[in-house]
């Protein structure tokens, strides 16, 4: 990574004007990673604006973070000469931001995605890496001592990419970086408060709705669970409070994989989760999207009912139903 950091610190310092950007609807790691390399970049003197893939706001659950009061709406950003890509392997997963994208002189990419386009000038690309803010990391060791506000963004990435140190992306160096990232100045704990222990009622109520539909498929390998717009309406419940709903799922014991979909308007929003080293990222390529080995998702245009029949002979014992 060395080389390609190198690369990517000379454009960043020649530029006047940086703007980064994560992927659509993001999570833990797109928000750590975004405003890890933010903060890092303007403590270097390096002029970093974050902004959103999204019209709306951040997810309220990071709002904790540093450097979460600096997003700027994408448009109400010009060109700039470098565009920084977070956490997305392909152009248009980076939503109202992506002409902002095209227009910019240089696009680097930071990701941990595999199977991406590589659509930067410069691509900074580690799949072996647990999440894109752990590369964050080490390039902002590159630019001298991170910040404890550049490692608490890095924690945050990285705690919540690997399901708090549980998933099989759990690297011993991830596990050192972590530890770097308390030396700096991180309590896991407050991260710990802030992301998983600060729920609203309204965040119990939507689970409680979720898994009282969830039904076990292909012959108990697979288990899955729903919600639609009118239940996060009716409840009001953020988006973003659904956020681990996935990992809710996947907890069942004897399952293979854990699905969790949602209506939107007149899309599913699917999200999959492996749990005996299934390759849940190859179902979601069939559908358009993408991910990891273990964890991956895609959008499908119409609804629940149809879209089921087609996914579930792709999963863990389908060959069965």
């Amino acid at each position: 990574m060395l080389a390609e950091f190198h690369h990517a610190l000379v454009a960043l310092r020649k530029a006047s004007s940086v703007v980064v950007c994560g992927h659509v609807r993001p999570d833990g790691d797109a928000v750590g990673s975004v405003l890890g390399m933010t903060l890092a970049l303007r403590e270097n003197g390096i002029p970093a604006v974050p902004t959103l893939a999204n019209s709306e706001d951040a997810p309220s659950t990071y709002r904790f973070l540093p450097g979460f009061g600096l997003y700027v709406p994408a448009d109400q950003l010009e060109a700039p000469d470098v565009f920084v890509a977070m956490d997305t392997p392909v152009l248009d997963r980076l939503g109202v931001a992506e002409p902002l994208a095209k227009a910019a002189r240089t696009v680097i990419v930071f990701d941990h995605h595999p199977g991406g386009d590589e659509f930067g000038a410069l691509n900074v690309i580690d799949t072996s890496a647990s999440a894109t803010a752990q590369l964050v990391w080490e390039f902002a060791q590159t630019l001298g001592a991170p910040s404890a506000d550049v490692a608490e963004c890095c924690y945050v990435g990285l705690v919540t990419d690997t399901g708090r140190f549980s998933y099989e992306n759990t690297s011993a160096l991830a596990l050192r970086d972590a530890a770097a990232m308390v030396d700096s100045g991180v309590s896991p704990a407050d991260v710990a408060h802030h992301v998983y222990q600060s729920r609203s009622s309204a965040s119990l109520a939507i689970e409680s709705r979720a898994l009282s539909r969830l039904t076990l498929a292909n012959h108990g390998h697979v288990a899955y669970a729903w919600l639609t717009d009118a239940d996060f309406a009716e409840l009001d419940v953020l988006p973003e409070e659904a956020e681990n709903l996935p990992d809710a799922i996947r907890v069942i014991g004897g399952i293979e994989a854990a699905v969790f979909l949602r209506q939107h308007a007149a899309e599913v929003r699917v999200n999959l989760r492996s749990k005996t080293g299934a390759d849940v990222g190859s179902v979601a390529n069939q559908f358009g999207g993408g991910g990891h080995k273990a964890a991956s998702g895609f959008t499908f245009e119409g609804d629940i009912d149809t879209l089921l029949p087609l996914l579930l002979p792709l999963l863990p014992g389908g060959d069965q139903a």
